[in-house]
This record gives structure tokens, sequence and C-alpha cells, in this order.
């Protein structure tokens, strides 16, 4: 593979000569058909992929020469400078990013131990010097030849993923197959995008399913990118192509710090942070069982209407993503009302759990809007775990240091009133719209258990019960009680939501907040 030099050819110039050619090797197509065969599937290659993330001309790459080390089943005549994956580092957004791509056009991108060890490098590298780290998937797994030489490969980078998780934000990018056991290096990531048509992640394919259960089912219905996204909840964005993906990577790691000992980046977007907004008189209905669109709040109070979405296709009864309010990443967590009422269920409190988490291991300040009737009711969530999902969504919370703004729009009932950020989980700053209601359940439900009896012995029950409800409504279900006795810190003008918001947000800038000295805690998983 690296012929030696004839005596005559041992001048500098010979062996740069010698390099570039191996260079050339190494960066070029090697199999024209293959490369052609990744064409047809719709997919780019390794380093186009590459160039489309980075900043254009910043891309370094490293060990562009390693060779793989098998020397059965024929492997020993093939070894392809660099193997199955490029790694490197380079600029997106004028800030270091490390990365690895996994080459599909060399022996299905397929991983040996020299891949793993190179992967491995980029992540080291990665944590030392406080810099984020994408991995795009595109491999038919471990390389069946080396055994368990691939195996501990495949362990070696999960330990990584582990290790660094909470330390440098960590990106997956799936724009290929991902299958078996390599599924669990993305699952441990902080995000994942994934490719409409090409992108596919599932632990058994349709094959050996059909032989185990008998039942039938297509790639893209098992493992593609909608069904992640919308059932496992595997799955943080879909992208219609790669161009828009890798776009998309680089819009998100715009809001995030390099590593969790860094502050957001801020910039100057040229939004007035003291800007009122005159919709917000009108976005919530008079009716309390009439529903609105709470990404139109967003919309008004964060700058320029510019809001990333983390999950959109899972659990939309939540809302989770990020913003800027005065320059300043905030990560946004608020009901939907528009779907199931804003209840929260199993699947919105994983969606919320996993944000909260994520926001806090980096430094990112929590703004929460508020407006939930409760827990999702029936025996289907009792069953499927909701007491353990849902106290996860509290742990989240409870355990963040972050600063942690609310505000109570509408509806905050119950325990889910408690979870949603409030002062009994360390809130720092708790709002409320003049039409927030805030009691243990809602106005109906509670006059039909404390005053049941009178209700049924009244000559006209229905007239009895509305008359009860509405002075209920009056007395209890505002938000002046809850203020006055300090959980709510004051009752606000919608309009001022916005500089409201920020000016708590300057405050708490320097916020110090800690929690026991402890190994780590129990999460309800």
């Amino acid at each position: 593979m690296y012929p030696p030099l004839k005596k005559m050819d041992r001048s500098m110039e010979d062996r740069i000569t010698k390099l570039n050619r191996l260079r050339q090797e190494a960066t070029g197509s090697q199999d024209t058909e293959r490369v052609e065969a990744q064409r047809k599937r719709g997919k780019l290659t390794a380093r186009e992929r590459i160039s489309l993330l980075f900043d254009p001309g910043t891309f370094e790459e490293l060990d562009p020469f390693a060779l793989h080390r098998c020397t059965d089943f024929g492997l020993e005549q093939q070894k392809p400078l660099g193997d199955s994956v490029v790694t490197g580092y380079g600029k997106i957004g004028g800030r270091t990013t490390f990365v690895f791509s996994q080459d599909f056009t060399i022996f299905g991108g397929s991983l040996s131990k020299v891949a793993s060890e190179k992967i491995c490098k980029v992540m080291d590298l990665a944590a030392r010097t406080g810099a984020p780290i994408i991995g795009i998937l595109d491999s038919g797994g471990a390389r069946i030849q080396e055994g368990v030489d691939s195996l501990v490969g495949y362990g070696d980078i999960f330990m990584r993923n582990t290790i660094y998780s909470g330390v440098i934000p960590q990106v997956s990018v799936i724009a290929g197959p991902c299958a078996g056991g390599a599924v669990y290096s993305p699952a441990i990531t902080d995000f994942i995008f994934m490719v409409k048509g090409i992108g596919q992640m599932y632990i058994t394919g349709p094959a050996v399913i059909k032989a185990v259960t008998g039942e039938e089912i297509s790639l893209e219905e098992l493992g593609g990118a909608i069904a992640h996204a919308t059932k496992s909840g595997n799955c943080h964005f879909v992208a219609d192509d790669e161009q828009q993906c890798f776009q998309m990577v680089r819009r998100l790691l715009s809001f995030l710090p390099q590593n969790n000992m860094e502050e957001p980046p801020f910039v100057d977007t040229g939004d007035d942070p003291n800007r009122s907004a005159e919709e917000l008189l009108h976005i919530v209905p008079d009716d309390p069982n009439k529903t609105y669109d709470m990404k139109k709040v967003i919309y008004s109070i964060v700058d320029n209407a510019d809001f990333m979405e983390v999950h959109q296709l899972f659990a939309p009864n939540l809302i989770v993503g990020f913003a800027r309010m005065g320059g300043h990443t905030v990560g946004i967590v608020a009901q939907q009302p528009s779907v199931y009422a804003g209840v929260i269920d199993v699947d919105a409190s994983d969606k919320g759990a996993r944000f909260v988490r994520f926001c806090d291991c980096f430094n990112i300040p929590l703004v929460t809007l508020v407006d939930v009737p409760g827990y999702m009711p029936g025996a289907e969530q009792e069953h499927r775990g909701i007491i353990r999902h849902g106290a996860k969504f509290l742990y989240a919370y409870a355990e963040a240091t972050v600063p942690k703004i609310s505000v109570i729009v509408r509806k905050a009932y119950g325990g889910a009133y408690i979870v949603m950020s409030s002062k009994s989980l360390r809130g720092d700053i708790n709002y409320a719209w003049p039409s927030a209601e805030i009691a243990v359940m809602g106005p109906d439900g509670a006059v039909n258990i404390i005053f049941r009896d009178s209700i049924a012995k009244a000559q006209n029950p229905e007239e009895t019960r509305q008359g009860l409800i509405a002075e209920y409504r009056d007395k209890f279900a505002n938000p002046y009680m809850a203020a006055s006795r300090g959980y709510i810190d004051d009752v606000i003008d919608p309009r001022l939501t916005r500089p409201k918001i920020i000016r708590a947000l300057e405050m708490l800038r320097d916020k110090a907040d800690t929690n026991p000295p402890k190994k780590h805690g129990n999460i309800p998983l």
C-alpha cells in the first residue's frame, strides 16, 4: 500500500509528490461504481456531507491514511486509505466543531476497529477542547470479518457518548442505515436528525421481524424518519433532504454553547427587548373550554419570531424548542392547548424531561408557558406508567439549577401546576396573566365534588351547579389567591410578557444554585 521510494527519489520534492498522490487516493473517489450506487440511492458521499456542514475551507481531516488490520476473508487485499469513516474538525458559524462521517462506499460503512479508533480520537479531542461532536451515520453495522474487534469498537464509542454526555453537545445525523447495536450511539446523543427516505434506525430489520413474528413491514415504516419522529420519539428533527438537514444542524448549534462550562452565544437580533405585543390580548379565548395555538404566544415574545422547535412531531401536546430573548438563548417549554387540551401524558413527560435536562446541562435558561388541565387520565396511561414518566418531568424541573421563569397563561390544575416550573420546584420568577386559573382541579370538577349533595337537593340542579361554578371561578380560579401567598410573583399585562421575561433573565444572569453533593440522582427512568 505504501511502496518505498527508490534511492534516486528521496528528495523532499519526491516525498511530497508521494504524499500528494496518497492524499489524492485517500480523499478521492476510490470506487466510482460504489459512489454511483450511493448517488442512485439519493445519498451524498461522506465528504460531500462534511462540505455542507462546515464553513467553506475550514475542515481539517484527521487519520486519512489509516488502514484496517483485518487479515482474513480476503480483506487483506483490500485496504482503502482512511477505511470506512472520515474524521476531523472545522468551523461551523466560526466555532470549532468535530465530526465523523461514515463512508458507505467503503465496505458499506461497516465499523472496523480502526474506524472506531478514528471516531474515538475525535470524540476525545472534542471533549478535551470543549467543542461539539457531530456523527453522520450511514453504515451496515459492525464489520463481520473482524468479529469481536468490531463489537469492542462500538463499546468504545458508547462509553464516550456516555461520559461526554452533558459535557459537550453531541448530535447524530442519520443519513443511511443504522442498525442493530449501532443505534445505541445516536440514542445516547443529545439530538438526532433524520433524512426522509434514506435514514433508518432499527434493532432488527424487516426480514428478522417477519421470521420471528410473521409481521410484514417496510424499512421506512419500521425505522424511517417519520416513524421515529411521530411514534418512538427517537428522532428530534426530520429533513426532506440532506442539504436541508445540514442547514438545520448548523442552525441548532447556533443556539448552543460549545460545552457545559460556557454560556450560550449572544446574538444581537435587533429586536427591542422592551417591545410589547398587542396581539397577546386576543390569542387566548375568553371561553376557558376553547382552544388556541400556543405557538402564536411564543412567536410574539421571542426575538424576531425565531423559534426552533424540537420534537415537533412527537407528543405535540407539549412544545419544546430554542429561541432568543434579548439576544440570549432560552429553552421554551409550553403546553399546546390545541392538542389534547395541552394535557401531560407519558410521551409529553419524556419529551419535556429530556429537554429540560439538556438545557440544564448547557446553561440555557428555561422559559415555561403554562396552560395545563392536568395529567392524562385513563387505564391506558396508568398502565403505560404515567406515574413514573410524569415523575421524570417533575424531577427534571426540580433538579435544574439554570434560571427558570414561568408564565401561567390560562389554567394550571393539580399536580400539573406543580411540575411546570412552580415555586415548589425552585422556579425563580413565576408570572401569571389575569386569565390564569390555579386550583387543585377545574371549577366544574371541584363543584361536582364539593357541592354534590347541595346540587342533588336543589330544585333546579343544573342552574344551581352553574351558579356555584361561576362563584368558585371568581373566588378561587384566578391568579390572585396564589399571588397573595407569594406563589406567583406578579400578575402581568399579557402585552408586557416579553419585556418582563427579559428583565427577569437579566436579573438572573449571575444566578448561583447547586444541588447537594452526590454521585448522581436516581431519576425514575
